[in-house]
């Protein structure tokens, strides 16, 4: 007897085991945590990822930016601790158009105009709201019918015809005496104004974006800009020749932090516009400074240069742009 029972019971057990489900596999290799975070880094316009050899002094340059203003947006506080992959935020906040979380766009309220109640013509007490106003309608009588004023007839006789007559004497006549006519004088015509003469017309005011230049050397350009290759204007010159800022503006940067730059001084005009003065033997102003068009800010040298030059750059919104574009004729 237990010799047969035992292969049934092997049988049964092995069943068992074959029917039940294989265990589930999870991924554990990326952390809830950081999977949230990782899909929290922005992205998109207003935001750059940095990469190998970049610097925080470079990445402002090239977005037209103070890298004071970088480091303050993203919580910087030593500007050489960037990394490569992280993200920054190059432009203002609120500069960059942003949509609701989710993607989701924020719809605005609408305005509209003041609402006139009036009284509905088929239900009494009960108001419509209307835009334009309504024609008044004319007054009418109890049975909604228009009435017209009454004549003053009446049945005739003699007592009638009598008491019109008497009204007719009692009434007041006028008498129209005739006027003659006199001539109209003669009036001669008004000389003609002579138009006052008008001031000329003020010049235009510069706009936001406008910016007056000048030369920032006297020395002879040596090497014009290129789109492939010079970013800017080379001069030519001795050591120590004067470095002039080319408009008024805020010094940014003034320093050696941009390799290929050497001695550099950084000045933002506006929004829009930035200029760079490079390879300097002595830099003459400070970091936050407010200089003049003409001001003599550094000294030229060739830090950085294989000779002795100026390299100028104007940039526009970060985008180096062709200087003789800008500068006025020589």
């Amino acid at each position: 007897m237990i010799r047969v029972l035992a292969p049934l019971v092997s049988a049964l057990l092995l069943a068992g085991c074959m029917s039940q489900p294989p265990a589930p596999i999870v991924d554990r290799s990326t952390s809830g945590a950081a999977r949230a975070s990782a899909a929290a880094v922005p992205a998109g316009p207003g935001y750059y990822t940095v990469k190998r050899g970049d610097t925080l002094y470079r990445i402002a340059l090239e977005h037209g930016q103070d890298y004071k203003d970088v480091a303050a947006w993203n919580n910087i506080t030593n500007p050489g601790a960037i990394r490569e992959g992280q993200v920054l935020r190059v432009a203002p906040p609120g500069a960059v158009p942003a949509t609701a979380g989710g993607g989701a766009v924020v719809a605005q309220p609408v305005t509209t105009g003041p609402v006139v109640e009036t009284q509905s013509l088929d239900a009494p007490g009960a108001g419509k709201a209307v835009t334009a106003p309504t024609a008044v309608p004319a007054p009418v009588s109890a049975d909604g019918l228009k009435r017209e004023p009454r004549g003053g007839k009446e049945p005739y006789s003699d007592e009638a015809y009598a008491r019109l007559n008497r009204n007719a004497d009692t009434a007041p006549k006028t008498t129209l005496a005739a006027v003659d006519p006199k001539p109209e004088p003669k009036t001669e015509p008004p000389p003609e104004a002579k138009p006052e003469p008008r001031p000329e017309p003020a010049a235009a005011a510069t706009g936001p974006d406008d910016v007056a230049w000048q030369w920032p050397s006297s020395g002879k350009v040596t090497a014009p800009f290129s789109d492939a290759g010079n970013k800017g204007l080379d001069f030519g010159g001795k050591s120590g020749d004067p470095v002039q800022a080319a408009a008024d503006g805020k010094v940014v940067y003034a320093g050696a932090g941009l390799r290929g730059y050497g001695e550099l001084v950084i000045v933002k005009h506006n929004a829009t516009f930035l200029s760079a003065y490079a390879h300097n033997r002595k830099i003459l102003v400070k970091e936050g400074q407010q200089v003049t068009r003409g001001q003599k800010i550094a000294e030229m040298g060739n830090t950085d240069s294989d000779s002795v030059k100026l390299h100028f750059e104007i940039r526009k919104q970060g985008k180096p742009t062709d200087p003789m574009l800008y500068l006025p004729k020589r």
